[in-house]
């Protein structure tokens, strides 16, 4: 019997940003920096920096379909990260092509930019709740994107629990709703699960950091945690270890200055080599 080595593998299925802090080059930079081998299919292009997004362009959604299916049929990834999905025709032809695998998913329902630039469509909104989010092992909204999926107002954490019970009665398995959106010194962010059909929450708290360089935090978390799940942790785990990297990797970069608006994070502030998994092979 033969040795063979291979790298743990994670995708990103999401738009570009061309000044690097968010999109598949955090996605890139997180698998990159977690030890993880890291392979894309770029939902749509921007031009942006950190003070906001330009412009933004779709690509064609057969274009975004064959990437997908040209990476699973050869590299096989073991966990998927899906982003910005732009529209309606590309968010269909994503579910489409992982409809022919079985692997983790984690769906990060990219609405809006940091600047409050709209990067999903309202009819791709619909077919993120009627396709997408049954498919995904979790789903990772912030409170604008949670309020904006449900149309409740987060005010209480009743009105969080109704919420999240809401996009639990659409087919969603896990919900980590982020609160990084919230004012004051903790920020904390809640993992909502379903066992034995009862609604239960776990909270992941942390200091606030106060910095204006939080541009692509919510595609790197997302990112994290599919890294995580690539390297074999379970999910609970994959998030506590997600949400201590972004904490420091926010720290970390806080008092840089990268252009002139909100700033990236340090994703390399103590990058793991690339990790190799041995397989018997027959």
């Amino acid at each position: 019997m033969k040795i063979k080595k291979t790298y743990p593998v994670a995708l990103s299925i999401a738009g570009s940003d061309s000044s690097g802090g968010a999109g598949v080059q955090a996605d890139l930079k997180t698998f990159s920096a977690l030890g993880v081998y890291g392979a894309t299919a770029i939902t749509a292009i921007t031009a942006q920096n950190t003070q906001g997004v330009l412009t933004r362009l779709a690509l064609p959604p057969q274009m975004v379909y064959d990437q997908i299916v040209a990476v699973m049929e050869d590299i096989r990834p073991s966990v998927v990260k899906i982003g910005m999905l732009a529209n309606a025709e590309i968010a269909d032809v994503v579910a489409d092509a992982l409809a022919h695998y079985s692997l983790p998913i984690i769906l990060d329902p990219v609405i809006l930019s940091t600047s409050g630039h709209q990067l999903l469509s309202q009819d791709a909104q619909q077919v993120l709740k009627e396709r997408l989010l049954p498919m995904a092992e979790l789903i990772t909204p912030n409170i604008p994107e949670m309020q904006t999926l449900t149309g409740l107002s987060l005010l209480s954490m009743e009105q969080k629990h109704e919420a999240a019970r809401y996009l639990f009665s659409l087919g969603a398995k896990a919900i980590l709703l982020k609160g990084g959106h919230e004012e004051g010194d903790i920020k904390t962010d809640i993992l909502f699960r379903t066992p034995h059909n009862q609604l239960s929450s776990s909270y992941f708290s942390t200091q606030t950091i106060f910095t204006h360089n939080v541009h692509g935090t919510g595609c790197t978390l997302s990112s994290a945690i599919a890294a995580y799940l690539a390297r074999g942790y379970e999910l609970s785990a994959a998030i506590k270890d997600a949400k201590s990297y972004i904490f420091e990797a926010i720290k970390a970069g806080a008092d840089i200055t990268i252009g002139r608006g909100s700033g990236p994070v340090n994703h390399f502030f103590n990058p793991v080599t690339m990790l190799v998994y041995e397989q018997p092979k027959l």
